[in-house]
């Protein structure tokens, strides 16, 4: 039996990803104990997988409320490294390597962490010299590393090497090498999807989209109830299956379902957009939001809100899916075959729609068009089109709930397996000559960052970074928002950081 050290930090999409995988471990008989944010508890729970916060519930909500500084075109913009330090970041990453630590087994443990993010997965298994794994969970997290590494070796350095430096590591003097040198990368998308965009490294995995609303509910999540107030919806169990939206609608009718995902990492104008055209519809619209502070006051009389649903329930139901574009929230939608529009801005979320719209699998409205006719007119013609689950079936194939998760789980567990003798019909000399040249460059990669280690053991307590910070203890500090994906037209907006570079793929 192993066990499996799983760390993440985001919104649901980042999570829950995480959360399924974990329980996929789980079902082949290993240990998974998962780090995240404190309101995933009960979700790690019922997946029967440990948990470790890295935060408290009122930390994580106040990185989210600051998430939206980030965005390149906010008057308000934080500099990443103001960013980190307001909140304590550097802090947070090493809490994580010395809860890693503490967890850690000898020559049973995989430390997996979430791409780019997870840096404390990395610094800990050079120091223990455990495999380690990056898992992606969009395409962007893959193809924005270099910016990402820039950035590190940046903006960030002197948290970061201060971070190292706590736990007696060298500085790292080349990130881009360091981002490819992790024992496996796993991409959490079909090859179908890959294949409409910027093509993955020859050296990652893809596994299929994960379909996590199965095994752990959205933060919020609970069925809608009876009606309160204009626009309002209170919690309250549905009667059964067949009434999902626990009776805001008429019986029989199929509501355009219409969400931003778990996170506040939106275009302020997005929401109201977002309302505006779901009124000039008229169609019955649930909004599943779960700030209600990003809506307006009051919404129009077609419009109903709840702050939390079963995805996995609602959206066959649903006459269309209006979304922001995140990863978990396109992939469930088309698992359903119920047609989407995407207004995709920022984070991976432009690439997502790029992807489905070269298949004709989404609408797609940007944000300098959600304020014309063309926003309502996508509505009406996705809650039509009554072709799409045909077209979804003839691309993406059946959804099957756990076959992505299995896969990872798999690719996983071989990594201890890695005990590399050589071949007793070969020498190592003999066996390295055949590797293709990607695989080359990555045990050059590890080489090097093995050799920059220094010779002296390691402090049997690893201390707090050097760097002074004021607040609460790291316990209770918001956990690692870390810069991942970019894209070209975000990277033009932002000028400096691309705002693509950003906390979370989002659900």
């Amino acid at each position: 039996m192993a066990l499996f050290l799983l760390v993440t930090h985001g919104s649901d999409g980042d999570v829950l990803p995480f959360v399924s995988l974990g329980a996929a471990l789980v079902r082949a008989g290993h240990r998974a104990v998962l780090l995240t944010h404190a309101p995933y508890r009960e979700a790690a729970a019922r997946a029967g997988l440990g948990f470790e916060p890295i935060d408290g519930e009122d930390a994580f909500e106040r990185v989210l409320a600051d998430t939206p500084h980030l965005l390149g075109g906010t008057r308000a913009r934080l500099g990443w490294d103001a960013f980190y330090r307001r909140n304590g970041m550097f802090e947070q990453i090493a809490a994580e390597c010395r809860t890693l630590r503490r967890l850690h087994s000898p020559g049973e443990t995989v430390l997996v962490g979430r791409h780019t993010s997870a840096v404390s997965v990395r610094f800990t298994a050079e120091l223990l010299g455990a495999p380690a794994a990056w898992v992606a969970l969009a395409p962007t997290q893959l193809m924005a590393a270099p910016v990402a590494a820039h950035l590190y070796g940046t903006e960030l350095a002197d948290g970061l090497q201060a971070v190292r430096a706590g736990l007696g590591q060298p500085p790292i003097r080349d990130w881009r090498a360091w981002f490819a040198a992790s024992d496996a990368e796993i991409g959490l998308w079909p090859s179908w999807f890959d294949a409409a965009g910027t093509r993955s490294p020859a050296r990652t995995s893809l596994t299929g989209f994960p379909l996590p609303d199965g095994t752990a509910d959205a933060l919020g999540a609970r069925q809608a109830g009876p009606t309160d107030a204009p626009g309002t919806l209170r919690g309250g169990p549905a009667d059964g299956p067949a009434d999902v939206f626990g009776g805001a609608f008429a019986p029989g009718v199929r509501p355009v379902l219409a969400t931003g995902g778990t996170g506040r990492m939106l275009d302020p104008d997005y929401y109201p957009a977002l309302v505006a055209a779901a009124a000039e519809t008229g169609l019955p619209t649930l909004l599943v939001v779960r700030h209600r502070d990003l809506l307006p006051a009051s919404l129009p009389g077609n419009l109903r809100w709840s702050p939390g649903l079963s995805f996995a329930a609602a959206v066959p139901r649903a006459a269309a899916v209006v979304h922001h574009g995140g990863i978990g929230t396109t992939a469930r939608v088309l698992a359903s075959g119920t047609p989407q529009v995407l207004m995709a801005d920022g984070i991976d979320r432009p690439d997502n729609a790029a992807r489905l719209a070269r298949w004709g699998l989404a609408r797609t409205v940007p944000a300098a068009r959600w304020r014309t006719a063309d926003l309502p007119a996508a509505v009406r013609a996705a809650a039509s089109d009554h072709g799409y689950r045909a077209r979804a079936r003839a691309v993406a194939g059946l959804p099957d709930p756990h076959g992505a998760q299995d896969a990872a789980a798999d690719r996983l567990v071989r990594l201890l397996d890695r005990t590399e003798t050589a071949a007793p019909d070969g020498s190592v000399r003999d066996r390295l000559r055949d590797l293709p040249p990607r695989d080359l460059e990555r045990i050059r990669a590890r080489l090097r960052l093995r050799l920059d280690r220094p010779a002296t053991a390691a402090p049997a307590d690893l201390p707090a970074t050097a760097t002074p910070v004021t607040g609460p203890a790291p316990a209770d500090r918001p956990a690692t928002a870390i810069p991942q994906q970019a894209t070209a037209r975000t990277a033009r907006r932002a000028g400096d950081a691309p705002d693509g570079l950003l906390l979370g793929v989002e659900r």
